[in-house]
């Protein structure tokens, strides 16, 4: 399992306001997403820039959940306790994603090609072409 870093609980947190398929996620994964950003509001309560950059990261602001990110680096670095509790929620989080188990058929006749993938982000080597796109939840 990768490593759960400030940035991948940021995300998690604001999952609800950048993904447009949450349906990816179980309702119990919904709700820990609740969780974990209410958790990260109140440990930020009284730092009025962190407060500003969740509200606007709550708005959809990419640029604020990297300012977010970046402050529950610190923050986690210097709490452990709080480090390990929210790195929980975190887990239980990716472990409610739903998982795509879907089959694929293809037939090929003669001399065509084809390729058949199922890509989640990251770079993808399709046939001859090279897609780069950022994984979800980075």
């Amino acid at each position: 399992m990768e490593p759960i870093t400030a940035a991948t609980i940021a995300t998690l947190a604001f999952t609800k306001v950048f993904e447009k398929t949450i349906e990816k996620f179980t309702e119990a994964a919904l709700q820990k997403m609740d969780e974990l950003r209410k958790k990260i509001f109140d440990k930020f309560r009284g730092n009025v820039k962190v407060e500003t950059a969740l509200r606007a990261a709550e708005k959809g602001s990419k640029k604020d959940l990297d300012t977010v990110a970046a402050y529950l680096q610190v923050l986690m670095h210097e709490e452990p306790l709080f480090a390990d509790e929210i790195r929980a929620i975190a887990r239980d989080i990716k472990a409610g994603e739903k998982q795509d188990n879907s089959t694929m058929t293809q037939i090929n006749q003669d001399n065509a090609r084809g390729w058949q993938t199922k890509v989640d982000g990251g770079t993808a080597y399709i046939g001859e072409n090279t897609i780069n796109q950022a994984p979800p939840n980075s």
